[in-house]
């Protein structure tokens, strides 16, 4: 059971449903297959609040798709995963799973609107968690939305008390701990990035003409080529580029230019690494020095 990239999902065998309700009942087959192992019609009616009728038809529907994804088991009563079982949709891959199970876990989504049953006892490496106020992100989607200006107190690192800023959101970005705005400052007459749980009395104001089509560092992408640190031995080296998914000893990030600072720091490439290093850092930045140019014009934009 391999994954597949998501254009790769599917194809001329992938059932076609009556209705986005038999949709998700299908995508549940496909996922409890794979994850679980089993699935049966009590999953289905359970899940759904279907009829037995109809959670019979849904899995012959299925089968008829995909025959050698499942057999059944006369001892379990149920449709168990097959040797040649190959996923049908997207929401079945790997990191599907274990996004579904981080959100599950973590409380984020209900487990009534998880197709995960059986959950295997996971612990979590905490994070602080960082505020951030609801009415102020309804601020900043609306002003996204409708191409308006924001008036808001900004609470930057270098100054004791929040100063007043008027900014002109369009986009959203996060660093992998804090969301950001993506903003054209009319203080600083420049584009720049703004943490949400540092903004205050965020308020609507006029219509703005800076829409991010001219923010050149947002709409800038580059290509981060990551490879094992070249001082580990052999069979790390292997370990990494297992883990990473690379090929031919490297693998590559797509960043954009207004992103590119968090992307280091969040992978401890921000500098160059020494040779002392290797074990504790793993990867490297290969193409180090085509990026620097861009390195030497991205900072940490806080808006202070």
């Amino acid at each position: 059971m391999k994954d597949q990239s998501e254009s790769e999902y599917g194809g001329p065998t992938t059932p076609q449903p009556a209705s986005w309700s038999q949709d998700r009942r299908l995508k549940l087959i496909d996922f409890r297959l794979r994850w679980e192992g089993r699935v049966n019609r009590s999953d289905l009616i359970e899940y759904f609040g279907i009829s037995a009728p109809q959670a019979s038809a849904d899995l012959s529907k299925y089968t008829d798709a995909a025959p050698f994804n499942l057999t059944y088991d006369m001892k379990l009563k149920s449709y168990v995963r097959a040797d040649g079982y190959s996923p049908l949709y997207s929401r079945s891959s790997s990191r599907g799973y274990l996004n579904e199970l981080l959100a599950l876990t973590t409380g984020v989504i209900d487990p009534k609107a998880s197709f995960i049953g059986w959950l295997p006892e996971v612990g979590i490496a905490p994070t602080p968690h960082r505020l951030l106020d609801g009415h102020t992100l309804a601020m900043v989607l609306q002003g996204i939305r409708e191409r308006r200006r924001l008036a808001l107190g900004y609470q930057g690192m270098n100054r004791p008390e929040p100063t007043q800023r008027e900014i002109s959101p369009h986009a959203l970005g996060f660093d992998g701990f804090r969301w950001h705005v993506r903003a054209y400052c009319h203080l600083r007459s420049q584009y720049q990035d703004f943490v949400i749980g540092r903004m205050v009395d965020a308020s609507l104001t006029d219509e703005t003409d800076h829409t991010g089509s001219d923010d050149v560092q947002w709409n800038t992408v580059l290509n981060l080529v990551l490879a094992p640190h070249p001082d580990l031995s052999p069979g790390a080296k292997r370990a990494i580029r297992m883990e990473y998914g690379m090929v031919d000893g490297t693998m590559e990030l797509r960043c954009r230019q207004a992103l590119l600072f968090y992307a280091l720091r969040r992978l401890g490439l921000r500098q160059q690494q020494d040779k002392s290093t290797a074990a504790a850092q793993q990867i490297v930045l290969l193409n180090q020095a085509e990026l620097q140019p861009y390195l030497t014009t991205v900072q940490e934009k806080d808006g202070t």
